[in-house]
């Protein structure tokens, strides 16, 4: 071995890991109280904030496969916290829908992420927070989203 050799704390893409691992773990306890794992909430605050209705949607804005959110849709069905409304506008698209319980906690679980974050970061400026918030999405490619899909016929 030679000391020229990297090692692995010497790859940023460890201490984000790590990072990730301690912020994410941290918002998975405190979401254990309510019964909601971190890609349910995803899936409450998505369909809470009204940015995105469907399956493949909320995929396609969460950046996961479709077949992981009809999963995730169906243990929150099965908590009372989402339903599946069928569109009055075309017979094949299926709306996500919050129950009142799902519209009742999405705030609550949005708190905690708030929480979560200042724990983690408000050692930063804000100017600072927004840096790296921009960098990072610069790095996985928000700053240039892929185009919009073709719609389906």
């Amino acid at each position: 071995m030679t000391s020229s050799t990297s090692g692995l704390r010497d790859h940023l893409g460890y201490w984000l890991r790590r990072l990730s691992d301690e912020v994410h773990g941290r918002f998975e306890r405190e979401l254990a109280e309510h019964d909601v794992t971190v890609s349910q909430w995803a899936v409450l605050i998505t369909l809470y904030r009204g940015d995105a209705t469907t399956t493949r949607e909320v995929a396609r804005y969460m950046g996961i496969d479709a077949g992981a959110v009809s999963r995730l849709v169906d243990r929150l069905a099965a908590k009372g916290l989402t339903t599946r409304q069928p569109d009055p506008a075309s017979r094949r698209t299926v709306r996500l829908t919050l129950t009142d319980a799902g519209r009742d906690l999405a705030p609550k679980l949005a708190e905690l992420a708030d929480r979560n974050d200042a724990h983690f970061f408000a050692a930063l400026e804000p100017d600072q927070r927004r840096q790296l918030e921009s960098w990072i999405r610069h790095l996985v490619g928000e700053a240039h989203p892929e185009p919009p899909a073709p719609p389906t016929l």
